[in-house]
Protein backbone atom coordinates (compact mmCIF):
# COMPACT_ATOMS: atom_id res chain seq x y z
CA UNK A 1 0.00 0.00 0.00
CA UNK A 2 1.39 3.67 -0.97
CA UNK A 3 0.27 6.01 1.74
CA UNK A 4 1.15 9.79 2.03
CA UNK A 5 0.95 12.08 5.21
CA UNK A 6 0.67 15.48 4.56
CA UNK A 7 1.61 17.90 7.26
CA UNK A 8 1.97 21.80 7.52
CA UNK A 9 3.79 22.12 11.03
CA UNK A 10 7.07 21.02 12.12
CA UNK A 11 6.40 20.08 15.73
CA UNK A 12 3.44 19.05 18.29
CA UNK A 13 1.20 16.38 18.95
CA UNK A 14 0.32 15.53 15.29
CA UNK A 15 3.71 15.73 13.93
CA UNK A 16 4.88 13.44 16.39
CA UNK A 17 2.21 10.78 15.95
CA UNK A 18 2.66 11.19 12.23
CA UNK A 19 6.29 10.80 11.88
CA UNK A 20 5.89 7.31 14.17
CA UNK A 21 3.04 5.73 12.71
CA UNK A 22 5.17 6.60 9.20
CA UNK A 23 7.83 5.03 10.71
CA UNK A 24 6.15 1.66 11.96
CA UNK A 25 4.19 1.32 8.45
CA UNK A 26 7.47 1.33 6.93
CA UNK A 27 8.98 -1.25 9.28
CA UNK A 28 5.32 -3.15 8.02
CA UNK A 29 7.00 -3.09 4.55
CA UNK A 30 4.30 -0.15 3.15
CA UNK A 31 5.64 2.63 0.80
CA UNK A 32 4.83 5.50 2.89
CA UNK A 33 5.79 9.23 2.42
CA UNK A 34 6.12 12.10 4.82
CA UNK A 35 5.30 15.62 2.77
CA UNK A 36 5.35 18.72 4.87
CA UNK A 37 8.13 20.82 6.95
CA UNK A 38 11.39 18.47 8.51
CA UNK A 39 9.96 17.28 11.83
CA UNK A 40 11.68 18.73 14.63
CA UNK A 41 11.26 15.43 16.57
CA UNK A 42 12.02 12.09 15.03
CA UNK A 43 13.34 13.29 11.78
CA UNK A 44 15.74 10.29 11.21
CA UNK A 45 12.37 7.83 11.89
CA UNK A 46 11.18 9.03 8.11
CA UNK A 47 14.66 9.56 6.69
CA UNK A 48 14.73 8.80 2.67
CA UNK A 49 10.67 8.65 3.02
CA UNK A 50 10.14 12.75 3.03
CA UNK A 51 9.23 15.33 0.69
CA UNK A 52 9.99 18.77 2.45
CA UNK A 53 7.26 21.12 1.47
CA UNK A 54 5.65 24.47 3.50
CA UNK A 55 1.96 25.56 3.10
CA UNK A 56 2.89 28.31 5.88
CA UNK A 57 -1.26 29.31 6.23
CA UNK A 58 -4.33 28.80 5.09
CA UNK A 59 -4.81 31.25 2.33
CA UNK A 60 -1.42 30.36 0.54
CA UNK A 61 -3.46 29.15 -2.58
CA UNK A 62 -0.33 28.80 -4.65
CA UNK A 63 1.48 26.41 -1.99
CA UNK A 64 -1.76 24.27 -1.65
CA UNK A 65 -1.94 23.39 -5.04
CA UNK A 66 2.04 22.55 -5.21
CA UNK A 67 1.16 20.28 -2.15
CA UNK A 68 -1.62 18.82 -4.08
CA UNK A 69 0.94 18.09 -7.69
CA UNK A 70 3.11 16.96 -5.51
CA UNK A 71 0.70 14.28 -4.02
CA UNK A 72 -0.47 13.27 -6.97
CA UNK A 73 2.90 12.71 -8.60
CA UNK A 74 3.54 10.21 -6.53
CA UNK A 75 0.37 8.59 -6.56
CA UNK A 76 -0.18 7.16 -3.30
CA UNK A 77 -3.41 4.89 -2.37
CA UNK A 78 -4.24 7.03 0.21
CA UNK A 79 -3.32 10.06 1.32
CA UNK A 80 -3.71 11.13 5.21
CA UNK A 81 -4.33 14.64 6.24
CA UNK A 82 -2.40 15.12 9.89
CA UNK A 83 -3.19 18.83 10.80
CA UNK A 84 -6.66 21.18 10.23
CA UNK A 85 -4.52 23.47 7.31
CA UNK A 86 -3.67 19.77 5.75
CA UNK A 87 -6.92 18.44 5.69
CA UNK A 88 -8.38 21.96 3.85
CA UNK A 89 -5.55 21.09 1.11
CA UNK A 90 -6.52 17.71 0.90
CA UNK A 91 -9.71 17.77 0.59
CA UNK A 92 -8.98 18.71 -3.48
CA UNK A 93 -7.48 15.49 -3.62
CA UNK A 94 -11.07 13.22 -3.07
CA UNK A 95 -11.81 12.32 -7.03
CA UNK A 96 -8.41 10.56 -7.38
CA UNK A 97 -7.23 9.17 -3.99
CA UNK A 98 -8.98 8.04 -1.12
CA UNK A 99 -8.63 11.22 1.63
CA UNK A 100 -8.43 10.15 5.27
CA UNK A 101 -7.99 13.22 7.96
CA UNK A 102 -7.21 13.13 11.71
CA UNK A 103 -8.77 15.54 13.60
CA UNK A 104 -6.33 16.35 16.34
CA UNK A 105 -8.13 19.22 18.24
CA UNK A 106 -10.79 22.51 18.39
CA UNK A 107 -9.68 25.97 18.62
CA UNK A 108 -7.77 27.13 21.65
CA UNK A 109 -11.17 29.48 22.58
CA UNK A 110 -13.40 26.35 22.89
CA UNK A 111 -14.74 25.62 26.29
CA UNK A 112 -14.97 22.09 27.66
CA UNK A 113 -18.55 23.28 29.01
CA UNK A 114 -19.94 24.84 25.17
CA UNK A 115 -17.63 20.96 23.80
CA UNK A 116 -19.79 18.72 26.22
CA UNK A 117 -22.97 20.69 24.66
CA UNK A 118 -23.77 21.59 28.45
CA UNK A 119 -27.04 23.73 28.74
CA UNK A 120 -26.41 27.69 29.00
CA UNK A 121 -22.55 27.37 27.96
CA UNK A 122 -21.18 30.42 26.19
CA UNK A 123 -19.98 29.66 22.70
CA UNK A 124 -16.40 30.88 21.24
CA UNK A 125 -16.15 33.70 18.91
CA UNK A 126 -17.47 34.33 15.65
CA UNK A 127 -14.30 33.76 14.14
CA UNK A 128 -13.72 30.09 15.61
CA UNK A 129 -17.23 29.50 14.55
CA UNK A 130 -16.24 30.11 10.99
CA UNK A 131 -13.23 27.65 11.93
CA UNK A 132 -15.70 25.25 13.15
CA UNK A 133 -17.81 25.54 10.00
CA UNK A 134 -14.83 24.97 7.97
CA UNK A 135 -13.53 21.63 9.59
CA UNK A 136 -17.30 20.71 9.26
CA UNK A 137 -17.52 21.07 5.84
CA UNK A 138 -13.76 19.38 5.06
CA UNK A 139 -15.27 16.41 7.00
CA UNK A 140 -17.93 15.91 5.02
CA UNK A 141 -15.54 16.29 1.83
CA UNK A 142 -13.24 13.73 3.21
CA UNK A 143 -14.00 9.93 2.77
CA UNK A 144 -13.15 9.91 6.95
CA UNK A 145 -12.11 11.61 9.58
CA UNK A 146 -10.03 10.19 12.61
CA UNK A 147 -10.61 11.00 15.70
CA UNK A 148 -8.14 10.03 19.02
CA UNK A 149 -10.84 10.43 21.46
CA UNK A 150 -14.18 9.30 21.98
CA UNK A 151 -15.29 12.61 23.08
CA UNK A 152 -13.96 14.12 20.00
CA UNK A 153 -16.33 12.16 17.40
CA UNK A 154 -19.64 12.74 19.76
CA UNK A 155 -18.37 16.79 19.37
CA UNK A 156 -18.30 16.68 15.61
CA UNK A 157 -21.67 14.44 15.32
CA UNK A 158 -23.35 16.38 18.06
CA UNK A 159 -22.35 20.11 17.17
CA UNK A 160 -20.65 20.27 13.59
CA UNK A 161 -23.16 17.68 12.61
CA UNK A 162 -20.61 15.02 10.54
CA UNK A 163 -22.52 12.25 9.71
CA UNK A 164 -21.54 9.22 12.19
CA UNK A 165 -20.48 6.88 9.65
CA UNK A 166 -17.63 9.54 8.38
CA UNK A 167 -16.33 9.15 11.75
CA UNK A 168 -13.51 6.94 13.18
CA UNK A 169 -11.88 6.69 16.69
CA UNK A 170 -8.18 5.56 16.70
CA UNK A 171 -6.31 6.16 19.29
CA UNK A 172 -2.87 7.84 19.20
CA UNK A 173 0.60 6.11 18.83
CA UNK A 174 3.59 7.24 20.86
CA UNK A 175 7.05 5.66 21.56
CA UNK A 176 7.01 3.73 24.46
CA UNK A 177 9.90 4.23 26.95
CA UNK A 178 10.71 1.69 29.48
CA UNK A 179 8.13 1.00 32.44
CA UNK A 180 9.41 2.81 35.72
CA UNK A 181 7.29 3.35 38.01
CA UNK A 182 8.34 5.28 40.93
CA UNK A 183 9.65 3.45 44.23
CA UNK A 184 8.54 6.48 46.86
CA UNK A 185 6.55 8.85 47.39
CA UNK A 186 6.23 11.19 44.83
CA UNK A 187 8.53 14.49 45.22
CA UNK A 188 9.25 15.28 41.12
CA UNK A 189 6.50 16.34 39.40
CA UNK A 190 6.98 17.28 35.85
CA UNK A 191 4.93 19.47 33.34
CA UNK A 192 5.60 18.97 29.87
CA UNK A 193 3.30 21.21 27.21
CA UNK A 194 2.85 24.39 25.34
CA UNK A 195 3.75 26.82 27.81
CA UNK A 196 -0.17 28.19 26.53
CA UNK A 197 -3.14 29.82 28.40
CA UNK A 198 -5.26 26.41 27.98
CA UNK A 199 -2.40 24.24 29.16
CA UNK A 200 -2.88 25.56 32.62
CA UNK A 201 0.92 26.40 33.91
CA UNK A 202 -0.33 29.32 35.69
CA UNK A 203 -3.26 27.09 37.73
CA UNK A 204 -0.76 24.42 38.60
CA UNK A 205 1.73 27.16 39.91
CA UNK A 206 -0.90 28.65 41.91
CA UNK A 207 -2.44 25.46 43.52
CA UNK A 208 1.07 24.25 44.23
CA UNK A 209 1.58 27.49 46.12
CA UNK A 210 -1.57 27.16 48.47
CA UNK A 211 0.09 26.09 51.79
CA UNK A 212 -0.02 22.65 52.42
CA UNK A 213 0.07 21.58 48.97
CA UNK A 214 3.58 20.88 47.88
CA UNK A 215 6.31 19.06 50.95
CA UNK A 216 9.24 21.05 51.26
CA UNK A 217 11.56 18.40 49.85
CA UNK A 218 9.40 18.53 46.42
CA UNK A 219 9.85 20.16 42.63
CA UNK A 220 8.11 20.81 39.77
CA UNK A 221 10.00 20.62 36.08
CA UNK A 222 8.52 22.55 33.70
CA UNK A 223 9.15 21.25 29.79
CA UNK A 224 8.30 23.47 26.58
CA UNK A 225 8.38 27.07 25.89
CA UNK A 226 5.60 29.81 24.70
CA UNK A 227 4.11 33.32 25.42
CA UNK A 228 3.17 32.31 29.00
CA UNK A 229 6.99 31.44 29.89
CA UNK A 230 7.97 34.66 31.21
CA UNK A 231 4.72 35.03 33.41
CA UNK A 232 5.13 31.28 34.90
CA UNK A 233 8.73 32.52 35.47
CA UNK A 234 8.14 35.17 37.12
CA UNK A 235 5.40 34.06 39.38
CA UNK A 236 7.35 30.67 40.24
CA UNK A 237 10.31 33.06 41.77
CA UNK A 238 7.71 34.66 44.16
CA UNK A 239 5.29 31.78 45.59
CA UNK A 240 7.94 28.81 44.63
CA UNK A 241 10.87 30.28 44.78
CA UNK A 242 14.03 27.54 43.77
CA UNK A 243 11.34 25.04 43.50
CA UNK A 244 10.69 24.89 40.03
CA UNK A 245 12.66 24.15 36.70
CA UNK A 246 12.27 25.49 33.72
CA UNK A 247 13.97 23.50 30.69
CA UNK A 248 12.33 25.13 27.38
CA UNK A 249 10.98 22.61 24.13
CA UNK A 250 13.08 19.54 24.74
CA UNK A 251 13.06 16.69 22.15
CA UNK A 252 14.28 14.06 25.10
CA UNK A 253 10.42 13.97 26.72
CA UNK A 254 10.31 9.96 27.17
CA UNK A 255 13.79 10.95 28.98
CA UNK A 256 12.16 13.57 31.29
CA UNK A 257 9.44 11.66 32.04
CA UNK A 258 11.66 8.72 33.14
CA UNK A 259 13.44 10.77 35.82
CA UNK A 260 10.39 12.65 37.27
CA UNK A 261 8.10 10.59 39.63
CA UNK A 262 4.68 11.97 37.88
CA UNK A 263 2.70 13.72 35.49
CA UNK A 264 0.52 17.03 36.20
CA UNK A 265 -1.62 18.41 33.14
CA UNK A 266 -4.32 20.61 34.19
CA UNK A 267 -5.08 21.98 30.53
CA UNK A 268 -8.52 23.49 30.13
CA UNK A 269 -9.14 21.42 26.86
CA UNK A 270 -7.45 18.57 25.37
CA UNK A 271 -8.24 15.80 23.52
CA UNK A 272 -6.37 13.05 23.71
CA UNK A 273 -2.80 14.61 24.95
CA UNK A 274 0.35 12.33 23.66
CA UNK A 275 2.28 13.26 26.76
CA UNK A 276 -0.52 11.84 29.14
CA UNK A 277 -0.17 8.25 26.77
CA UNK A 278 3.62 8.61 27.22
CA UNK A 279 3.79 8.89 31.25
CA UNK A 280 1.27 6.34 31.14
CA UNK A 281 3.29 4.03 29.59
CA UNK A 282 6.42 4.58 31.77
CA UNK A 283 4.18 3.82 34.80
CA UNK A 284 4.01 7.42 36.20
CA UNK A 285 0.83 8.20 37.97
CA UNK A 286 -0.83 11.31 36.58
CA UNK A 287 -2.38 14.10 37.64
CA UNK A 288 -4.85 15.96 35.12
CA UNK A 289 -8.41 17.70 34.43
CA UNK A 290 -11.37 16.17 33.09
CA UNK A 291 -11.49 17.51 29.54
CA UNK A 292 -11.81 15.56 26.18
CA UNK A 293 -10.41 11.98 26.13
CA UNK A 294 -7.86 12.61 28.96
CA UNK A 295 -10.47 10.23 31.30
CA UNK A 296 -10.97 7.50 28.90
CA UNK A 297 -7.00 7.56 28.73
CA UNK A 298 -6.77 7.08 32.09
CA UNK A 299 -9.79 5.34 33.24
CA UNK A 300 -10.31 4.93 37.19
CA UNK A 301 -6.42 4.86 37.62
CA UNK A 302 -5.46 8.58 37.21
CA UNK A 303 -6.48 11.49 39.52
CA UNK A 304 -8.72 14.22 38.00
CA UNK A 305 -9.71 17.58 39.03
CA UNK A 306 -11.98 20.45 37.18
CA UNK A 307 -10.31 22.31 34.57
CA UNK A 308 -9.42 25.85 36.01
CA UNK A 309 -10.50 24.44 39.92
CA UNK A 310 -7.09 25.53 41.78
CA UNK A 311 -8.56 24.28 44.97
CA UNK A 312 -9.42 20.91 43.56
CA UNK A 313 -5.88 20.68 41.72
CA UNK A 314 -4.37 21.51 45.21
CA UNK A 315 -6.47 18.54 47.14
CA UNK A 316 -5.36 16.08 44.04
CA UNK A 317 -1.62 17.33 44.40
CA UNK A 318 -2.06 16.95 48.16
CA UNK A 319 -3.62 13.42 47.19
CA UNK A 320 -0.59 12.21 45.25
CA UNK A 321 2.43 13.73 47.50
CA UNK A 322 1.02 11.71 50.33
CA UNK A 323 0.25 8.01 48.49
CA UNK A 324 2.58 5.84 50.31
CA UNK A 325 2.76 3.55 47.24
CA UNK A 326 2.23 5.60 43.66
CA UNK A 327 4.18 2.95 41.67
CA UNK A 328 1.06 0.62 42.21
CA UNK A 329 -0.97 2.70 40.22
CA UNK A 330 1.83 3.55 37.59
CA UNK A 331 2.56 -0.34 37.23
CA UNK A 332 -1.32 -0.53 36.16
CA UNK A 333 -1.46 2.77 33.95
CA UNK A 334 1.69 1.12 32.12
CA UNK A 335 0.07 -1.89 30.99
CA UNK A 336 -2.71 0.27 29.89
CA UNK A 337 -0.44 1.88 27.65
CA UNK A 338 0.63 -0.90 25.73
CA UNK A 339 -2.77 -2.12 25.00
CA UNK A 340 -3.85 0.89 23.68
CA UNK A 341 -0.77 3.21 22.72
CA UNK A 342 1.74 0.96 21.13
CA UNK A 343 2.51 2.11 17.71
CA UNK A 344 2.10 -1.71 16.15
CA UNK A 345 -1.70 -1.50 17.47
CA UNK A 346 -2.14 2.17 15.90
CA UNK A 347 -0.47 1.05 12.74
CA UNK A 348 -2.63 -2.10 12.09
CA UNK A 349 -6.26 0.16 13.05
CA UNK A 350 -5.13 2.66 10.12
CA UNK A 351 -4.42 0.08 7.77
CA UNK A 352 -7.40 -1.79 8.64
CA UNK A 353 -9.21 1.73 7.92
CA UNK A 354 -7.03 2.26 4.45
CA UNK A 355 -8.32 -1.11 3.29
CA UNK A 356 -11.74 -0.33 4.34
CA UNK A 357 -11.66 2.35 2.43
CA UNK A 358 -10.02 0.76 -0.48
CA UNK A 359 -12.47 -1.85 -1.16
Amino acid sequence: MKVAYLLTQDRGGPVDVTVRLAATLLEFGHDVRVFGPVPARGAELIKGHHTELSVATKGDLKAGRQARDALRAWRPDVVHAQDRRAGLVSAGLRLRHKVVQTYHGVPDDVAEPWFRGRAGASGPSRYTRTVLAADAGVARFVHRTIVPAPAMGEFLVRRLRVPAQRVTHIDNCVDLPPSCPPTGPVRRLVFVGLLVERKGLLTLLEALARPGTMPADASLTVVGDGPVRMEAERRARRDLPGRVRFLGFRSDVAAQLTCHDALVLPSRMEQQPLVVAEAMAAGKPVVATDTGGVADMLSDHGSLAEPGDVAGLAARLRALFADPDPGARGAVLADRARTRFAPDVCAARHLALYRELLS
